[in-house]
């Protein structure tokens, strides 16, 4: 069995000035090793009491029947992502949050997956091509991830047509934003009022502007009726805010609305298939059953909407992959009043964290926690302990709506690739997991294309 990398684990906690440190720069990274087996537990850092839940039951209780009062998302996530997605659906809480769920997640539910498949198909099947083309060379497959993912929510939010001139721009900007924003919002831990405003650097605000821009030139072409009647989420999204008792949106509510389903639609799917194939390339045994299983299903054409169910082992692959690496490890939301957490108390203002990292490898919920073992997944495995351990989109009422999307397309996209080629890490190379808005493989991940 194969165990892959994770980060160092402390013996022992950190002080709070040292933990602020080491947050800055892994996410993942200031857990203590005694963590993996705990209950839910609390600590202080400065002035802020932080509560971490890492048992199903209070996953449930915060998460699930929470309601408002668990409901608002960390300082940190929304001054994160404030400069990028306003007000949007990730971010937002109260009547805004209610009123955009009302438009977006009709959109985005799963009986509407294979209309939206095509896009997943085509994208996968040029990625294809192109890899076959480039047969013993070198790539980094974050990049090549990056642009797929990218195109395929592109094309799903805006229509192919429209979006072919989009996507290398939205990519490059997004990854500029990202490697600019905090890890770490200090002022919260010192007690400062929520509403006090954030500095963010030029290059910050810059590189949101530039995704904007390019979402604001395709928000007007939809409104304006090009690209034909072709499908796309904005098209529906547009068509539902105009219908009916459904909450008016505007320009800028769609704009926002488009940023929060790229970067879900784009940078999760997009790590998680990177880490897929850093897995497959270190387990081969692992490797051949997933090749059997795509060659039967596949034959020579790429993976449409009615394979999925057929490709048992690719999506078990995935789900392993999402529990050993979930794309946001850490979510966190800020209590608005006072409660109780099991047998703990609560306060109004005390920061409560989703922490998958932790659940997803806890000692008393999975058996082999950290060992790469997609059988688990299978009928017959050892399964989900709970509905509430497995948490690799959130759960509860703000749950990911792109969910079901986001796993038909990794599993569709492993599938057609695939069935054509392998990929084997550069020699010597050494993959460091970090969190900076996800959890990658670090910054780079060089590795061969083999033709099969």
């Amino acid at each position: 069995m194969y165990t892959p990398p994770y980060p160092e684990r402390p013996l022992n906690p950190a002080s709070p000035f040292k933990l602020l440190r080491m947050a800055r720069k892994n996410l993942i990274a200031i857990w203590p090793d005694a963590t993996f087996e705990l209950e839910s537990f609390s600590y202080k850092v400065l002035k802020r009491r932080v509560h971490v839940v890492t048992t199903p039951d209070a996953v449930r209780q915060v998460f699930v029947d929470g309601g408002t009062t668990y409901e608002r998302k960390s300082s940190q996530q929304r001054h994160a992502l404030a400069p990028l997605i306003g007000d949007g659906l990730f971010i937002s809480d109260g009547e805004t949050w209610r009123a955009r769920r009302r438009v977006v997640a009709p959109v985005t539910h799963i009986s509407r997956l294979a209309e939206l498949t095509p896009a997943i198909t085509a994208g996968a099947s040029d990625l294809r091509a192109e890899w076959q083309a480039k047969a013993g060379q070198e790539i980094d497959v974050l990049v090549d991830m990056a642009e797929l993912t990218a195109g395929i929510i592109c094309a799903s939010i805006f229509g192919r047509q429209l979006a072919r001139r989009a996507t290398q721009r939205l990519v490059k900007a997004f990854g500029v934003y990202q490697a600019l924003i905090g890890q770490v919002d200090i002022l919260s831990f010192l007690g400062l009022p929520d509403l006090l405003p954030r500095f963010q650097g030029f290059r910050i605000r810059f590189a949101a502007r530039k995704i904007h821009r390019v979402l604001e030139g395709l928000i007007d072409d939809i409104l304006g009726k090009k690209g034909g009647a072709e499908a796309s989420l904005m098209r529906s999204m547009t068509e539902a805010a105009n219908a009916g008792d459904a909450p008016t949106m505007d320009r800028q509510a769609f704009r926002n609305e488009a940023a929060v389903l790229f970067m879900a639609g784009h940078e999760t799917t997009a790590n998680t298939l990177a880490w897929a194939w850093f897995l497959l390339s270190q387990d081969p045994e692992t490797e051949r059953r997933l090749h059997a299983e795509v060659d039967a299903v596949l034959g020579e054409a790429p993976a449409v909407h009615a394979d999925y169910e057929k490709l048992p082992f690719t999506r078990a692959v995935i789900e392993e992959t999402l529990r050993l690496y979930p794309p946001v490890p850490l979510q966190g939301r800020v209590a608005s009043g006072d409660g109780m957490i099991g047998g703990t108390a609560v306060k109004a203002g005390d920061l409560v964290l989703l922490n998958a990292w932790l659940m997803h490898r806890h000692r008393k919920l999975w058996a082999d926690p950290d060992v790469f073992s997609p059988d688990r997944f299978l009928p017959g495995g050892s399964g989900i302990p709970s509905r509430y351990a497995y948490v690799p989109f959130s759960i509860g009422p703000r749950v990911c709506t792109g969910a079901a999307f986001g796993l038909l397309e990794a599993v569709l996209c492993l599938a057609t690739l695939a069935r054509k080629v392998r990929l084997t890490l550069r020699p010597g190379w050494v993959v460091e997991p970090s969190c900076r808005l996800s959890l990658r493989p670090g910054e780079v991940l060089p590795m061969l294309i083999e033709a099969r």
